[in-house]
Formats: structure tokens, C-alpha cells, sequence
């Protein structure tokens, strides 16, 4: 990379008399340039790029959202940015980011004090030879400080994904009022059945904001969809009432998922369709009613226009769509 810079150095600072006369030709040699000193820094802005997308895949997946975009006059008031700041969690982010700010500040420091001598000597070297010196101290120095970073990753990405994890557990109290509405059954089987639940919530919880459109009843049920290219008819993600159904609109709501109030359709699809299962046939054109306002909502988000309305009556077959009693 320094000995393409040097090329383009010693390019940049050649003319001729034809180019000192047209301006074109200027501008030729100038574009000639900018591009070449792209090729030659691109293997970097590449690797960071790469860098940037495949570091939240890792942490969990990527979430591709709108809502950030959408204006919140709520952003600009201070004392909701004053609580945040004083918040417990506002409190831990400031103490990491000035122990990695001085972490890298420290290394940075170090790798400064420790190559003075060679720093000092690029004064008395030629153009050539200080470009190719000054070169490898970058790289060297660039090296060590990303390098300390692997302490602060090695730390924050596991603290990240608990606290992930953790805010889609449910509350104990939450637990409690769940186990109290489910109907009476032995003590053991009981417990079993429990720990399968908690097992299914966290899946579903964690699948929320990959779903296309959550159908809710509007408070009692919720059932989050998902259609992607490869299925032969849309799945169920999450399903839930109550508390469930509670949590599945929060976490949808916090991910950018649309919410769309159909209560017979909820309750049908709450009954008749199976978590990670495709919905039943009878309920195709019901769904697809649902999925061509998502698409439109999506248009809309992208392209602005004229707003659609919700669907207000969704057909559901007879039978499907009873009432749900817990009983």
C-alpha cells in the first residue's frame, strides 16, 4: 500500500506543459489519481466494512429496522435523556467506555513512547524511504492498538449477550401470575411442564424480531408471523396470551415489527396454527390480506407516498375464530 502511495505521490507531482495548458487534461490526471489511491486503500476499507457487518451477526443476528428513522419529538427532551444518563445502565455504559478509552489510550501511549526513536529518525531519511518507514509504523502501531481491543471484546460481547438474553426472561412475578391461570395438575407435571414453557418462551422471544407483522387480539392473544423466500406458506414464530402476549408486542414494538390488530384472525391463528408450524390453508387468505398491508407498510417506510390504512375486516372462516376461553 505505501509503495503504490509513493507511485501515486510522484505522479500527482509530474506535469507537463500540455496538462498546465487544458484543464481537462488536468482533471483526467486528477481523477486518474483519486482512483488509484482508492484501489490502493481499498483492501482496508474493505476489511473494516467487513468488520462492521459481521460484528453484530455474531452477537446475535442482524435487525434491519426503520423505527430509529422515524422522527420522535420524545428524542429531544432532556429530562428523559437525563434520566437514561443517570440510570443504572447509563451509569455501567460511561464506566466502559472510559476503561476502553483508556485502555487504548494507554496502548496507544506505549506504542508512541516505544517507537520514538524510529518516529524521530524518519526526519532524516529521503521521501522513499521515510514513506515505506512511516508505513510500517502505522501498520505496527495500528496492529497492537486493535490487538488490545481483543481484551475489551473478550469481556463486552459476553456481557452483551447475557443482557440480551436476560431482558427476555420473564419476571418471576410474571411466572407466578402465568403458573396461577394455567388449570390444576399434579405437582411434578406441573414442574415439567414449566420448565418446557420457559424453554419455549425464551425461543419464541428470541424469534419475535425476525417476524414479519404480529396479529393481536389487541391485548389478549398475539402471534407473531414470519414469511421468507423458500416457505411454502407463513410460519408462526411466536404465539401467546396474556403476559406472553404482552411481552411478544414490547420486543416486536422494540424491533420495528408492525402490530396489527385483527381479533378474530388472532384468536384463529392463536387455536388452529402450531408454533414453528406453517398456518392452516383456511387461513391463507386471511394471512395474505395481512402480508400485502406489511408489504405496503414497508413501501411506505422506504418510499413515502400515501399511507395504508390497516385492513379493518379480515375474512376468517367460520368456526375459526370462537372465542378462546382459559379456562
Amino acid at each position: 500500500m505505501m509503495q503504490r502511495t509513493v507511485a501515486i505521490m510522484k505522479r500527482g507531482l509530474s506535469f507537463d506543459g500540455q496538462i498546465l495548458r487544458d484543464p481537462r487534461l488536468m482533471l483526467a490526471r486528477f481523477s486518474d489519481i483519486s482512483i488509484d489511491a482508492l484501489i490502493s486503500f481499498g483492501p482496508l476499507l474493505l476489511a473494516l466494512v467487513v468488520a462492521a457487518l459481521a460484528s453484530p451477526f455474531f452477537l446475535g443476528s442482524w435487525n434491519f429496522s426503520t423505527k430509529v428513522l422515524v422522527p420522535d419529538i420524545m428524542r429531544l427532551n432532556p429530562l428523559k435523556g437525563l434520566t437514561r444518563i443517570v440510570s443504572w445502565s447509563g451509569v455501567l455504559e460511561l464506566v466502559k467506555s472510559v476503561a476502553k478509552a483508556s485502555l487504548i489510550g494507554a496502548v496507544a501511549v506505549w506504542v508512541l513512547w516505544a517507537e520514538r526513536g524510529e518516529i524521530l529518525a524518519l526526519l532524516g531519511q529521503s521521501v522513499d524511504a521515510g514513506l515505506m518507514s512511516a508505513g510500517r509504523l502505522v501498520n505496527y502501531s495500528f496492529l497492537v492498538i486493535v490487538l488490545s481491543m481483543v481484551i475489551i471484546v473478550a469481556i463486552d460481547a459476553p456481557f452483551q449477550l447475557w443482557q440480551y438474553y436476560d431482558k427476555l426472561k420473564m419476571t418471576k412475578e410474571e411466572v407466578k401470575r402465568e403458573n396461577k391461570e394455567m388449570e390444576g395438575s399434579p405437582e411434578v407435571k406441573g414442574r415439567i411442564r414449566s420448565l418446557q414453557r420457559e424453554a419455549v418462551r425464551k425461543r419464541m422471544m428470541s424469534a419475535v424480531p425476525q417476524a414479519d407483522v404480529v396479529v393481536t387480539n389487541p391485548t389478549h392473544f398475539a402471534v407473531a408471523l414470519a414469511y421468507k423466500n423458500g416457505m411454502g406458506a407463513p410460519k408462526v414464530v411466536a404465539k401467546g396470551m396474556g403476559e406472553i402476549a404482552r411481552k411478544i408486542r414490547s420486543i416486536a414494538a422494540e424491533h420495528g415489527v408492525p402490530l396489527l390488530e385483527a381479533p378474530p384472525l388472532a384468536r384463529a391463528l392463536y387455536r388452529h396454527a402450531e408454533l414453528d408450524k406453517e398456518i392452516p390453508s383456511s387461513l391463507y387468505a386471511a394471512v395474505a390480506e395481512v402480508l400485502a398491508y406489511v408489504y405496503q407498510l414497508a413501501q411506505w417506510r422506504r418510499q413515502g407516498g400515501n399511507y395504508p390504512f390497516p385492513p379493518r375486516h379480515i375474512p376468517v372462516p367460520a368456526g375459526l375464530a370462537a372465542e378462546v376461553v382459559d379456562g
